[in-house]
């Protein structure tokens, strides 16, 4: 299990969520974040220094490839 970060922000861009998840890999840490974003317009997932995915408040999400 890894320890992913999720930060969500407001429209402005402003982060108004930061929360740890563990997860077994990049899917689970995606499923795992749809979960818990809430209306966030936009929502950033990072392993270490590196960027995962962003998802949208329309519940889509962009893979950033490593």
């Amino acid at each position: 299990m890894a320890d992913y970060r999720v930060y969500c922000m407001d429209g402005s861009g402003k982060i108004t969520l930061a929360h740890w998840v563990k997860a077994s890999d990049d899917d689970e840490a995606i499923r795992k974040t749809h979960e818990l974003k809430g209306d966030a317009p936009r929502c950033e997932i990072w392993l270490k220094s590196r960027l995962v995915a962003r998802l949208s408040s329309a519940g889509r999400f962009e893979r950033v490839d490593p």
